[in-house]
Order: C-alpha cells, then structure tokens, then sequence
C-alpha cells in the first residue's frame, strides 16, 4: 500500500503526541511509585497543604485586588496598542505618531485622574494617612 502526502504530513504530529502521552503516563506512574504514599489527617485540612493551620483563615486584605488587575488590564492592552504601532512606526508616518501621541496622553491624563482621586491610594502609607486623618477629626 503507498504512502500518500497526507499520510507523510501527520507523520510528525502523530510522533509527537505519542511522546506527550508517553511522558504524561511516565511522570504520573513515576509520581505514584516514588511519592510517599502517608496519609495524615493533617493533609485533609484545607488550604495548609499538610501543615498544621497556626490560625484563621479568614483575614482582612490590606490590597484591593480589583484595583491591581484593572491597572494590568489597562496596562497590558497600552503595552499591545504600542507595541503593535512600534512595529510599522515607519509606515504610518507622522499621522500614526500623532495617534499614538494622543492615546498616550489620554491614558496619562486618566492616570492622572485615578492619582488626584486617590485611586493608587493603598497600602501601608494611605493606613498610616487614614488615621492621622482620623486623629485630626476627633
């Protein structure tokens, strides 16, 4: 029977997902037979990972986490719109750095804003500026 092009072309990706699933299978048989095997009650606790818990879990987070991952949203997709105008900056000419001049000075000024609202106020600094404010009040 001849081997057709198709054939020849799904050579490569056979092989590889053969070698894939071969070394899925060894890491995870070698995990079973060279682990441990213990059990404790103390791997049955949630979140300690085997560790004896030296407290609660439940604590008040100092970093609004939303703020973080909106700056990286924004971030991030500035890095990819300027990143992506760097790339052919020469053939966009004057035009493409007045508008890219622009959508930084936009993302600047909203910076600016989010500063004067006091949006990148948290941490251990705005802690210790919460409660002098506090002390002047009372």
């Amino acid at each position: 029977m001849p081997v057709t092009a198709q054939q020849v072309e799904f050579l490569p990706l056979a092989i590889y997902t053969f070698i894939a699933v071969a070394l899925i299978f060894a890491l995870l048989g070698a995990a079973y037979y060279l682990g441990s095997g213990k059990d404790s009650p103390d791997k049955g606790i949630p979140y300690e990972s085997g560790i004896v818990p030296s407290g609660g879990a439940r604590h008040a987070s100092q970093v609004p986490f939303y703020l973080i991952a909106i700056f990286f949203i924004v971030f991030d997709v500035e890095g990819a719109f300027i990143y992506t105008w760097a790339t052919a900056w020469d053939l966009l000419g004057i035009q493409g750095m007045v508008h890219i001049t622009i959508f930084i000075v936009v993302l600047l000024l909203g910076l600016v804003w989010l500063w004067i609202k006091g949006g990148l106020d948290w941490g251990p600094t705005a802690m210790k500026r919460q409660a002098e404010v506090k002390v002047k009040v009372e």
